[in-house]
């Protein structure tokens, strides 16, 4: 039987009511459009990628992909998924960040805690035979006896012991040996703690490859704010300025780029230090 084709012709693609628009918060929309179209209808030419959205009030939304399904009576429905910035945020430039943090223990040296010469190991030190014997550096230290009719040259010293049974090599510090006093139980044969870190993990679209281009050439460096060549990655409640070692407290660590539609997603991490990222290694980027 013949098909009686009354109505619209659908030789064009025909918007079908009931379209939606989703925002994430962040300033990144969503759309999804239903057409119908006639089954000759060129969809390739129709739906290429970047193509504004239908609707005037939402043309930043571009193109992305695109799914069709074959009806009956020669006709097709063509779904199409739109993604842009919204406009209010960013000037439609880039979202906001959507952050992320994870938060734990990791293991660091004691020697790194900012209390080890302060409580832990102290600031005086002297001689004691819980520790073992260490070189003796400078020669004109060297002891000399006559043992047997013979002379020897003593090259080696007794170690020096701080609070808590801390084992050092010399008055002044020096070399740190370890924790050599059984009495002292909480430290004793211990070499590191376990402190607080954390790492952020964001997200944030752009429509700009300069931004993309900024992150990369930040990656390695260090912030004492929240920003990292002029964007800022990190949220309100995240710490930042300097740690107790003089660097900057965190690090861009890794930067992840893929194309979103027309869009740039980018995926980034940053690493928290509470000593910081010394400047001599890691630039300093804080802007």
């Amino acid at each position: 039987m013949a098909i009686v084709i009354n109505g619209n012709l659908l030789t064009t693609a025909l918007l079908q009511p009931g379209w939606t628009v989703v925002s994430d918060g962040f300033g990144l929309n969503t759309s999804t459009t239903v057409y119908k179209v006639d089954t000759t209808f060129d969809i390739d030419a129709f739906a290429v990628k970047g193509n504004a959205h239908p609707d005037a009030a939402y043309t930043y939304l571009k193109l992305d992909k695109w799914k069709v399904s074959w009806d009956t009576l020669d006709i097709a429905t063509l779904t199409v998924d739109y993604v842009g910035i919204d406009t209010a945020v960013n000037s439609g430039v880039r979202t906001n960040p959507n952050f992320s943090s994870a938060n734990g223990l990791t293991t660091e040296n004691i020697t790194t805690h900012p209390n080890f010469f302060v409580g832990i190991a102290g600031v005086s030190f002297t001689q004691s035979d819980l520790g073992p014997l260490v070189e003796i550096k400078d020669p004109a230290d060297f002891v000399t006896q006559v043992i047997s009719g013979k002379t020897v040259i003593i090259s080696k010293k007794q170690s020096y012991i701080g609070t808590n049974g801390a084992c050092f090599e010399s008055e002044l510090g020096g070399r740190f040996i370890g924790f050599v006093d059984p009495t002292a139980a909480n430290f004793y044969g211990k070499t590191n703690y376990l402190t607080a870190t954390s790492t952020y993990s964001g997200v944030i679209y752009s429509t700009n490859i300069a931004h993309v281009t900024t992150l990369l050439s930040n990656l390695g460096g260090a912030s004492t704010t929240r920003n990292f060549g002029a964007l800022a990655l990190l949220p309100l409640w995240a710490t930042i300025g300097t740690g107790t070692g003089g660097g900057a407290v965190n690090l861009l660590s890794q930067v992840n780029v893929e194309e979103f539609g027309s869009l740039y997603k980018i995926m980034y991490e940053i690493r928290f230090s509470k000593v910081g990222w010394s400047n001599l290694v890691y630039p300093n980027t804080s802007t």
